[in-house]
C-alpha cells in the first residue's frame, strides 16, 4: 500500500513540475461549417502537447461519407505531428454503410463542378484559419472518391504543397495543363489487385501528370484490392474491395515519407 501512496505521490510531483506530461494527447472536435447553402460536419484533430504552428492535412473520404474511417486518419496524422481536417464533401448525416446510397452520394457531389470546388475549398479554408496550422504549409490526403477529389483539385491549381491519395479513381474529369498544378509532390498509392484501376489507366495518368509538369509518383502494392486501408472493406460486401494490412502499414509510411519530404522535420 505504502509503495503504491509513493508511486502516486512521485507522478502528482512530475506532473505539478512538467505540465505538459498531463496533455500530451492528441484531441479532436466537431466542426460545424457550411459550404454554400449546405451544412457540412467536419472532425479536427492534433497534438495539444506540441507548440506554435504545424504544417496542416488536409483528409477527403470515400464514397460512405464523413465516416470513422476518415477520422482515424485524422487521428493518425495528429499522433504524426500534423494538424488534420477531415472535411465533409456530402453535407452533415450523409454518411452510409450501403453501396447504393453512397454512389448517390457522389453523383450528388459530382453533378456541379463549382458545387465540388465549393465544398472542397471550404473544408481546406477550415484547416487553414486553424490557429494552430502554419496556413503555407498544407497537404491533401483523399481515399478512394476522396482521392479521386484531391487529384481533381491537384489539377485544377489547388495551392498545396502535397497531393497524396489511397486507391483513388483515376477516371478524372480535370485535365491536367502544364502550368496549373501547385503542389510539390503528387503520390498515388494504389492496390496492384484493384480493378477499378487498370494498369493502362495508371501508365496514362502517369505520361499525362508528367507532361503537364508535375512531380508524381506512382506505388502499386501487389496483391492489395481497392480500399486497402479500411479495416472494414471487407464487410461491404463487394468482391472488388478488401482491407490489406501489410499495403495499409507500407502506404502509411510511403505518406509520411512524402510529408517530411514537402514539409521538413
Amino acid at each position: 500500500m505504502k509503495t503504491l501512496l509513493s508511486i502516486a505521490l512521485a507522478l502528482l510531483a512530475l506532473v505539478s513540475i512538467c505540465p505538459d506530461v498531463a496533455r500530451a494527447e492528441v484531441q479532436t472536435k466537431e466542426v460545424a461549417y457550411s459550404a454554400g447553402d449546405s451544412a457540412m460536419q467536419g472532425f479536427l484533430a492534433w497534438d495539444d502537447a506540441l507548440p506554435g504552428k504545424r504544417p496542416g492535412v488536409l483528409v477527403i473520404h470515400e464514397w460512405w461519407g464523413h465516416n470513422q474511417h476518415a477520422r482515424n486518419q485524422a487521428i493518425r496524422l495528429a499522433k504524426a505531428g500534423y494538424v488534420a481536417f477531415a472535411l465533409d464533401m456530402f453535407g452533415k448525416g450523409k454518411v452510409t454503410t450501403h453501396p447504393a446510397d453512397a454512389q448517390a452520394f457522389v453523383a450528388e457531389a459530382t453533378s456541379d463542378p463549382a458545387r465540388l470546388q465549393a465544398r472542397f475549398t471550404a473544408g481546406l479554408d477550415q484547416l487553414r484559419h486553424d490557429p494552430r496550422v502554419d496556413a503555407a504549409k498544407i497537404a491533401v490526403i483523399g481515399y478512394c472518391f476522396g482521392g479521386t477529389v484531391a487529384l481533381n483539385m491537384a489539377r485544377a491549381g489547388a495551392d498545396v504543397a502535397a497531393v497524396i491519395t489511397l486507391h483513388a479513381g483515376l477516371r478524372l474529369s480535370v485535365p491536367a495543363e502544364p502550368g496549373k498544378i501547385k503542389a510539390r509532390k503528387i503520390l498515388v498509392l494504389t492496390g496492384g489487385a484493384d480493378p477499378m484501376v487498370t494498369t493502362e489507366q495508371l501508365a496514362a495518368f502517369e505520361k499525362e501528370m508528367k507532361a503537364a509538369g508535375a512531380n508524381v509518383e506512382v506505388i502499386s502494392y501487389p496483391g492489395a484490392k481497392h480500399a486497402f486501408t479500411n479495416p472494414d472493406a471487407d464487410k461491404a460486401g463487394i468482391p472488388a474491395l478488401g482491407y490489406d494490412a501489410d499495403a495499409d502499414q507500407k502506404s502509411w509510411q510511403a505518406v509520411l515519407k512524402v510529408l517530411k519530404e514537402v514539409f521538413g522535420s
